[in-house]
């Protein structure tokens, strides 16, 4: 019975340590990503806010030609049209993205009068906190964090679930907040365990659904269900193969598993965004929607419903020139593989199931910040006097290192860039082992 309870013990120590390690690492970053995808929740709400004196314009009586709005936006910022959202009210201006040498602006143009009623940088304050969330903005580089950090992330969860967990000689496992005093460590390790509890859930799912924007295991997961089949829908009879658009060509608005595909029109020159607006409308193409205008001719206008219920999706492909439509690739065509994964992401945004989606999801966020501070102030209090933070002790059993390993080896697998951190962090902690006689 005692080297059963002491394998235990060890192998709890074991787990524990790398929960401490793990959250050093990855928490900073994980409250970053919360904040700015708690911020990114309500988009639509904050846009509406900062923009309003833009977006907001008189309902006339007839609206003026699209071209002429198009005209209007690349005189105005002095380059050239890359997209325009239409929105699903008549008292909202239409934005154009406008590609120049210095980078992009969003130009809001009232389409009753044709005139620009002004411009932002990039495509507003939003933007910014997207790139944040993914880390893009620090460098295209660093979002092959994200699957770091969401990799580890997922590591965090298990370990706290086997810390939680009530086993033979502890205390029954906390489920309930209980009173107690806010400068003692106890408080903030039940605080802590009832947090992981009962958010933890809803942080593995948003760790989870968050995997499709890193930089390689989501580009690898998304060439798979195109190569087999289950993610793209296959390309109309009528049209011709499918290429990947790069920069400028590639459309926006269509979704995580349309986001690169482009159709090659059948016609040359020029299209005209009258036009394709016109057969998007005659379509019955819900709004808001996003036009992408093409800067290679020889490629097709993409039109992409803006959904906030991934059973919605829709990309038309339009003929600029004549107006045809080369592709019309709906929610039923989707693979098995695409559906899921855009379940995934429309619950992630907070938009699938309507406000009690969003309210979990900014719970999920909110609980990352108590799990980080609570985590923080337990080993800041459990640290030895006059000393920094310190790790928990080392197992005695090198074989309670199984524990840890049972765990975090299968994720290491499923997510390389995961399981190449945890190589590196074990390297790491030998290299700091056989340093440490020395010193």
């Amino acid at each position: 019975m005692t080297n059963t309870v002491s394998h235990v013990s060890d192998a709890f120590r074991a787990v524990w340590r790398w929960h401490f390690y793990a959250g050093l690492v990855v928490l900073p970053f994980l409250m970053l990503m919360a904040l700015t995808g708690g911020l990114y929740l309500y988009k639509a709400e904050i846009e509406d806010v900062a923009y309003r004196s833009l977006a907001t314009i008189e309902v006339g009586q007839t609206r003026t030609s699209p071209d002429q709005w198009q005209r209007a936006a690349e005189q105005a910022v002095g380059g050239t049209a890359a997209a325009v959202v239409i929105p699903d009210r008549p008292d909202r201006a239409v934005q154009f993205r406008v590609r120049t040498d210095q980078g992009e602006r969003t130009a809001f143009v009232d389409p009753w009068t044709g005139q620009v009623t002004g411009t932002v940088g990039g495509q507003g304050v939003m933007e910014v906190v997207k790139k944040l969330h993914s880390l893009e903005l620090f460098g295209k580089p660093f979002n092959i964090l994200v699957e770091i950090v969401a990799g580890w992330a997922i590591i965090l969860g298990s370990t706290g679930l086997f810390l939680w967990w009530p086993r033979k000689g502890r205390d029954v496992a906390v489920a309930l907040p209980r009173p107690g005093d806010p400068a003692r460590r106890p408080f903030w390790r039940n605080a802590h365990a009832v947090t992981g509890l009962y958010a933890g859930g809803i942080i593995l799912f948003l760790a989870l659904t968050g995997m499709p924007w890193s930089a390689i295991w989501g580009d690898k997961v998304l060439n798979v269900m195109r190569e087999s089949g289950l993610g793209r829908p296959p390309a109309p009879a009528a049209a011709s193969a499918w290429s990947h658009g790069k920069g400028h060509n590639a459309p926006s608005g269509t979704g995580w598993t349309m986001e690169h595909a482009v159709l090659h029109a059948p016609s040359e020159g020029p299209g005209i965004l009258s036009r394709v607006i016109a057969t998007a409308e005659a379509e019955g193409m819900g709004q808001p929607y996003t036009v992408s205008i093409p800067a290679d001719p020889s490629l097709a206008f993409s039109v992409a419903r803006l959904t906030r219920q991934a059973e919605d999706a829709r990309s038309l492909y339009v003929d600029g020139m004549t107006g045809q439509v080369v592709g019309d690739l709906r929610w039923e065509q989707f693979g098995g593989g695409a559906k899921a994964f855009e379940w995934g992401i429309a619950v992630h945004q907070g938009m699938q199931y309507g406000e009690i989606n969003r309210l979990l999801m900014l719970f999920g966020c909110i609980g990352i910040w108590v799990l980080g501070i609570s985590g923080g102030l337990m080993a800041w209090k459990r640290r030895p006097r006059g000393a920094g933070l310190t790790a928990p002790p080392r197992p005695t059993d090198p074989r309670a290192r199984a524990a840890v390993l049972g765990i975090v080896v299968p994720l290491g697998v499923i997510f390389p860039l995961t399981g190449l951190s945890l190589l590196a962090a074990l390297g790491l902690e030998a290299a700091w082992r056989g340093l440490r006689p020395r010193r």
